[in-house]
């Protein structure tokens, strides 16, 4: 079968070409009627425009790169899909790459972005993105992991903590322990001081019953089981009776740790995460999370790539606020 064409639409249609093109970019001009007719006739065709040809004439590609260190990180598939979903809205498809969190991949993965002629770039830089130049001309907007000297969107890292911390304090635990991120991620480091700055806080107020109980580790799953290991591996009366990791993944491997240690949750051990990922709510028991805002995260790096909304000043990046998503994991702790 013959492929269908814009010609064969305006013969059915008994319009010019312009017109369906007019009718295909959704032109006002053209009247409800005519729009009707011919949007009859595209359906009825089943006439697909070219796309590649559309963005030749528009030097538009309507293509938005995303370029993620892990697709196997809940955090960042949630990403991609926000922003899928926020540029859909705008007419514009999505192309994800990722860079193993290797700063060579990236640069690789951000070049073969640019040959695909795409508008802009979600970046969430490699750990290692200090040895990354960008390239010039093309629109990137850098997301989570914020880069100096870059314009950055992302969630509030350390307020963030701070929140989950003062719920623990307001619960009445006095030995908060800490599972970090690795030492060279910024939003570890942004969440280790969010850590460090409600601790001393506290600390100041005669609140605390010792010093800060500190775990670095990698954001995944059984990294958080092995540092959770680490903290409760010590008598009752110097175990931490809270723990608040880093990530969501550390917080359910830290679960898992107590669970073998015969240590039950929340009775004996609260545990708070960070992200909000879809897992948090189907862990047994619910986890209490810090909630990352991923949508407006997503939307607002679709809505600077495409002019609708201000670019952000290199020195003062868009932060969005966190919320307490509490969960089945927390609760008062038990005497010594």
């Amino acid at each position: 079968m013959p492929k269908v064409g814009i010609r064969d639409v305006a013969k059915l249609a008994g319009v010019s070409t312009g017109t369906v093109s007019r009718v295909l970019n959704d032109h006002p001009s053209v009247t409800q009627e005519v729009r009707a007719r011919v949007s009859g006739i595209i359906k009825e065709l089943g006439y697909m425009p070219d796309p590649s040809a559309r963005s030749m004439r528009s030097k538009v590609s309507r293509l938005i790169g995303i370029v993620i260190p892990d697709l196997t990180n809940p955090f960042f598939s949630e990403l991609v899909q926000s922003a899928e979903q926020a540029a859909a809205k705008h007419g514009y498809n999505i192309i994800v790459m990722t860079s193993f969190d290797h700063a060579a991949k990236e640069a690789d993965r951000i070049g073969q972005l640019t040959s695909r002629k795409v508008d802009g770039i979600i970046l969430v830089p490699s750990n290692d993105f200090h040895t990354l130049k960008l390239p010039k001309g093309l629109p990137i907007v850098v997301v989570d992991r914020l880069m100096p000297g870059y314009s950055g969107i992302a969630s509030d890292h350390r307020s963030g903590v701070r929140l989950g911390i003062d719920y623990l304090l307001k619960l009445g635990h006095r030995r908060i322990g800490f599972i970090s991120g690795p030492q060279h991620s910024v939003p570890a480091n942004d969440r280790l001081e969010g850590y460090l700055d409600a601790m001393k806080q506290a600390g100041d107020g005669g609140r605390l019953a010792g010093p800060p109980l500190i775990a670095e580790a990698g954001f995944d799953y059984e990294s958080g089981r092995s540092a959770g290991n680490y903290l409760l591996a010590r008598a009752r009366h110097e175990r931490p009776t809270a723990i608040f990791a880093s990530s969501d993944q550390q917080a359910i491997g830290c679960m898992r740790a107590a669970h073998d240690l015969g240590i039950p949750i929340p009775a004996a051990l609260s545990i708070v995460g960070f992200d909000g990922i879809p897992l948090s709510a189907m862990t047994i028991p619910r986890l209490t999370t810090v909630k990352q805002p991923i949508q407006k995260i997503a939307a607002a790096a679709v809505a600077v790539l495409l002019n609708e909304k201000p670019v952000p000043s290199v020195d003062d990046p868009v932060l969005f606020a966190c919320e307490l998503a509490e969960g089945e994991t927390t609760a008062a702790p038990q005497p010594d």
